[in-house]
């Protein structure tokens, strides 16, 4: 069963309801908690953000969130369903459909164009290859790289890449997107410029978008700021902008 818009109603407008979410690696003396009992909401039509120091645990529990990690306790409810009681098949559905996951590093195949990398999302689906391909070039052209599908990513910008990535990452219309570290790579004018795109050109009221964070140069473009560190969340402050 995929989780859908079409069986599942949001309530308050909750995306993400996260309760008691608990995350370790290693048993008994070598046992490190890496997430310690966190509970949060994200709200569709926000820019969430994660910050904390690294290894503060905000990968792993964005991982746990996005159902590609399974926590050792607690649960995570998106759009009022709990993912982590679904079946492998449910769950591989639910990350194709329902989240769009930016990595830090990008993810893109060297070997595959840039329209090409776009459209996988699409042919995982076992989409027309040609008919992908078209939708693909469509989404570059959102993310501002029309006529860029026919070559490779090492002929792109650092923040050109994170724009193809982004532009793979909703070629799906998820309604939840999550970045990792989305700005660790640029410098800070493409960091801005890339943050500023996503919240003006990607968020609506019909998605939430949490970043995960520690470059405070782009705090202002958040809705919400949570603060984590040693595997609990600490703070929480609104957005400056």
């Amino acid at each position: 069963m995929a989780i859908s818009s079409d069986n599942v109603t949001p309530i308050k407008n909750e995306a993400i309801v996260a309760t008691g979410l608990t995350k370790w690696f290693g048993e008994d003396e070598t046992r490190k908690i890496a997430v310690d009992s966190v509970t949060l909401v994200a709200h569709f039509g926000e820019m969430l953000f994660i910050v904390g120091p690294s290894g503060s645990g905000k990968t792993t529990m964005l991982s746990m969130i996005s159902g590609i990690l399974r926590p050792n306790a607690g649960k995570v409810v998106v759009k009022g369903a709990d993912i982590w009681t679904l079946n492998n098949d449910q769950l591989a559905d639910f990350r194709l459909n329902t989240i769009g996951f930016v990595f830090q590093d990008y993810h893109l195949f060297p070997r595959l164009t840039t329209a090409e990398n776009v459209a996988i999302p699409l042919i995982l689906k076992q989409r027309n290859w040609n008919k992908s391909i078209t939708e693909a070039d469509e989404y570059l052209e959102i993310v501002g790289l029309k006529d860029r599908g026919g070559i490779l990513p090492v002929k792109l910008s650092g923040g050109e890449q994170q724009r193809v990535a982004i532009a793979r990452a909703i070629i799906s219309q998820p309604e939840i997107l999550i970045l990792d570290e989305p700005t660790a790579s640029l410098d800070g004018d493409t960091g801005r410029m890339i943050i500023a795109f996503v919240k003006e050109k990607i968020l609506n009221e019909k998605r939430c978008i949490m970043i995960v964070t520690h470059d405070a140069r782009i705090n202002e473009y958040a809705d919400r700021i949570l603060h984590m560190e040693d595997g609990h969340l600490t703070a929480e402050d609104k957005g400056t902008e």
